[in-house]
């Protein structure tokens, strides 16, 4: 097998990471979908995306820029990393939002803010991965949530405030659970999420394709999140079949083809390092 080559930058992860193999699964994208859910359970935490930012209009690029940041921390240089982290800590020192009961206005780059958004989206991309039968052991998943003290740290975050481990994760969302609420924000994402705007040629495909999509990473979410938005969702062994059906039909188109899709960071990684620094689950046993 070639190797990689010894010269060039790994970024701040690299091809022997967890986070590197676990980050070029497609279940990755219904993931997002899920963090996006539980994320906009806590009040403060959203009101920050909507009061500043036309997400309805701009929905697919915030995707595309969410997408871009992972790919960028994940699989890109070390600099590019650093410098994707610096941008979006400029941006969330330039933005506040106001509490509509109390009138109190908050930065958005409060740490309990951050820490909710960093673990509700690392959190759900384990927990979505896991689930649809990619093959995290307890020892990966334990080494993914450390590596994620990086990407933590880019956003503003102190790294040793962060959960590092499963148990210290699960006790986190213990305590912040008293904190959440499904207020109109999350309503409005939720409305969202389910029936976004798109032009007239791809309704089709959104009922076909996208709710499908949206209701799995819905139906994901954990047993108190349905209830605060007071959906039902089926019962967990048929959403655990149904992630794994799922995973099982995204991971059956060849990765190569996958990784065409924007932005395209895995090919420039391998480009970069060496067909060795390729992405694969089997590499996690080493």
């Amino acid at each position: 097998m070639a190797a990689t080559r010894s010269n060039a930058d790994p970024g701040l992860f690299g091809p022997d990471s967890v986070t590197w193999q676990a980050h070029g699964d497609p279940m990755m994208w219904i993931a997002g979908i899920r963090a996006l859910y539980l994320q906009a359970l806590h009040p403060r935490a959203v009101r920050g995306v909507t009061q500043n930012s036309d997400f309805r209009r701009d929905a697919w690029g915030r995707l595309m820029r969410t997408a871009g940041f992972v790919g960028t921390t994940t699989y890109g240089t070390t600099e590019a990393a650093e410098q994707a982290g610096a941008r979006v800590r400029k941006i969330h020192t330039m933005l506040g939002a106001t509490d509509p009961g109390t009138g109190e206005r908050y930065g958005v780059d409060e740490p309990a803010l951050l820490m909710w958004v960093h673990c509700a989206e690392i959190g759900s991309y384990l927990h979505v991965l896991r689930r649809s039968g990619y093959p995290l052991t307890d020892t990966h998943a334990d080494r993914y949530l450390a590596e994620h003290r990086h990407s933590a740290r880019l956003v503003g975050l102190d790294p040793e405030a962060v959960p590092a481990d499963r148990s210290a994760l699960a006790a986190y969302f213990d305590r912040v659970r008293p904190e959440l609420a499904a207020g109109a924000e999350a309503h409005e994402v939720d409305d969202f999420l389910r029936n976004p705007p798109v032009p007239p040629l791809l309704v089709p495909a959104r009922a076909l394709l996208w709710r499908r999509v949206a209701h799995l990473a819905y139906d994901s979410l954990p047993p108190y999140a349905h209830e605060l938005y007071g959906r039902p969702a089926p019962p967990p062994a048929t959403v655990t079949r149904r992630l794994r059906a799922t995973g099982t039909l995204l991971r059956a188109i060849p990765a190569r083809l996958r990784w065409q899709l924007p932005p395209k960071h895995i090919l420039g990684a391998m480009a970069r390092l060496g067909p060795a620094a390729r992405p694969a689950p089997y590499k996690l046993g080493r």
